[in-house]
This record gives C-alpha cells, sequence and structure tokens, in this order.
C-alpha cells in the first residue's frame, strides 16, 4: 500500500514540474481620455486577452459601449502611453475598413467581440521595426506596455476609446 501511495506522489510530483505552457493575461479599460489627443465622450470599453505564446495565439475579447460615431475598426496598436503609433493587428473590421489579412470578425455597434490571434493577423508596422506575420513582435509589445487597444469610429476616426494594455497580475 505504502509503495502505491509513493508512485502516486511522485507521479503528481512530475506533473506539476512539466511546463504547462502557462498562460499570460492580459487588460485594458478603453476611455476618450486616453486617445492622443484626449476625447471627451461617455463611451467606454474592456480589452482582455489570454497570451499562450507556446501555442502562438492571443484569445481576446473587446467590449465597447456608447460610442458617439458608427464604428469604423478596432486594433491594437504599437505604441507608449500619450503616443499614437502603427497597427500592429485589426480586432475587428467593418465594410468601411476591413482587415487586410480577412481574419478579424466584424465589429458590434455595441457589445463585444471575440477573436483569436496568430502570427496570420499581423500585418505590421514594417515602419516601428514589426514585419508581417511577427507574432513574436506582438507578445513582445504587450509585454512590454507599448501596446494599445483602439476603437476607431466615423466621429473620431483615429479612435474614440483606447487603452493601454497591461499584464494581468492574479
Amino acid at each position: 500500500m505504502q509503495r502505491s501511495f509513493t508512485l502516486a506522489s511522485a507521479l503528481a510530483l512530475a506533473t506539476l514540474a512539466i511546463p504547462s505552457g502557462a498562460a499570460d493575461r492580459a487588460q485594458s479599460r478603453l476611455q476618450g481620455y486616453s486617445e492622443v489627443p484626449a476625447i471627451a465622450t461617455a463611451a467606454n470599453g474592456r480589452f482582455r486577452a489570454t497570451i499562450r505564446e507556446h501555442d502562438g495565439v492571443i484569445d481576446y475579447e473587446l467590449s465597447y459601449t456608447g460610442l458617439e460615431g458608427e464604428v469604423r475598426q478596432a486594433h491594437i496598436h504599437i505604441g507608449q502611453t500619450s503616443v499614437n503609433g502603427g497597427v500592429m493587428v485589426f480586432l475587428c473590421q467593418t465594410t468601411f475598413n476591413t482587415d487586410p489579412t480577412g481574419l478579424a470578425p466584424t465589429c458590434v455597434q455595441d457589445g463585444t467581440v471575440t477573436g483569436t490571434l496568430t502570427a496570420a493577423n499581423v500585418i505590421g508596422p514594417a515602419g516601428q521595426g514589426v514585419d508581417p506575420a511577427e507574432f513574436a513582435e506582438l507578445v513582445r509589445a504587450i509585454r512590454s506596455g507599448v501596446a494599445y487597444a483602439n476603437v476607431h469610429t466615423a466621429k473620431y476616426a483615429s479612435g474614440e476609446v483606447r487603452g493601454q494594455i497591461s499584464l494581468k497580475n492574479e
């Protein structure tokens, strides 16, 4: 009896020692005052993501409400706080502004969009050192705190709500 307990204990400990491909969680609160320049809007939103770099995917949820303009698209951009940067990936698209990869889900006017990002979603920006399909650079930008989620509308073409993405401490 002692032997089977010892074997079971050893197997349990060995399982804990195997890397699980741990996931990072990222989040952002979106508001008009985070836009550059700031926008006075009652709209707000939230971005949440699970980064599974080992699997080459980022699962995300983008929610927003109260936008004053018709939604045109949403992205993750590369840029530090208070700086506008280029588009890395589309989070959602519309017929007015389509994702060049064709992979982003359709934007809703008010509510939640979910999706999965892979290397195929990364479009750049080459001018900031990110080439298409460089998934590792997208992950690195998020982990470094130099990526932001942005929802663009017809009224505010450069963005109505924005939020810097940070890793979530759990």
